[in-house]
């Protein structure tokens, strides 16, 4: 193994480990606060592409201008999916959210393949993101050097809302004893609607990016990373924004170099990833940083 060839799969898999990072903390974030597993996050990831492909590659809008309403479009669609899904499951069993998550998942999926249609459509990129760069002799396309540094901004300001903010007060005070905070006068709605919306936003982040590294997207683009997204969650600690970051660039390096340096075994990469799940889930449940939590009743 020379030194180029490794600088290049590990920017690869970092760059692949920050997408999942972006998704697994809008899992994670959800979870912390409802103890839910919100399985339609990985389409909001889809449909956020979705958004930035009509408003890009058709309206022909600036790529900062599509790239923004698509986000803003994907929190809307995140927030209304907690209006009209889970809201009026708050009381119920958990049970019901859980299946009512799936219901979500696959009316978003199914629904995406009657509207947007089946056949995969090849996503735009910017030409800084096709860029290729050298760095001690390995060649790394633009993506792979951008996406970790878009990555490391958003997580920082993803924490300055929530350790810096009043709305990130109480979305840590929910998390903590939701009946308590409201009994403080906290209207609990409006900071899970909140946390909805940055969620998806950060799903549509890492969905735009997504496309910007693998750009071809369909209806059904969002299942398979989002699976590996709540495997990055578990990982690294569901519940726990740095965990989930973790997790997300422990998955995406295992994943990248796998397919780099054991290639007899690539076709089993995704085993792999979902084979590490297990072990955790065996072995470590509360992943590297997550702490064990009571349970909502």
């Amino acid at each position: 193994m020379d030194l180029s060839t490794f600088i290049q799969q590990l920017l690869n898999g970092i760059s692949l480990g920050g997408l999942y990072a972006l998704i697994a903390i809008g899992y994670t974030m959800v979870y912390g606060i409802l103890r839910l597993i919100n399985f339609a996050h990985g389409d909001v990831f889809m449909l956020a592409t979705y958004f930035a492909y009509y408003l890009v590659g058709i309206y022909m809008l600036p790529w900062w201008l599509g790239i923004t309403l698509a986000v803003l479009l994907a929190a809307l669609v995140g927030m209304s999916i907690d209006r009209v899904a889970y809201r009026p499951l708050r009381n119920a069993p958990r049970i019901s959210a859980l299946i009512t998550a799936v219901g979500v998942s696959f009316l978003l999926e199914n629904g995406g393949i009657v509207v947007l249609g089946a056949r995969p459509k090849g996503f735009p990129r910017p030409e800084i993101m096709g860029k290729v760069y050298t760095l001690a002799g390995a060649s790394i396309i633009g993506v792979s050097v951008w996406v970790p540094v878009l990555t490391l901004l958003i997580l920082a300001a993803l924490l300055f809302i929530v350790y810096r903010t009043k709305i990130g007060a109480a979305m840590r005070a929910v998390s903590t004893d939701m009946e308590t905070t409201r009994l403080m006068g906290v209207d609990i709605d409006r900071v899970i609607s909140f946390t909805f919306a940055l969620g998806s936003a950060l799903a549509a982040a890492g969905g735009i990016m997504w496309a910007f590294k693998f750009p071809q997207i369909n209806p059904l683009m969002g299942i398979l990373p989002g699976w590996k997204a709540f495997t990055a969650a578990v990982v690294g600690g569901i519940g726990n924004i740095i965990g989930a970051m973790l997790g997300g660039l422990v998955i995406g390096i295992v994943e990248i170099m796998i397919v780099a340096f054991l290639p007899w075994l690539s076709g089993y990469k995704d085993a792999f990833v979902f084979i590490i799940l297990i072990a955790f889930l065996l072995f470590k449940p509360t992943g590297f940083l997550g702490e064990p939590l009571k349970e909502k009743v």
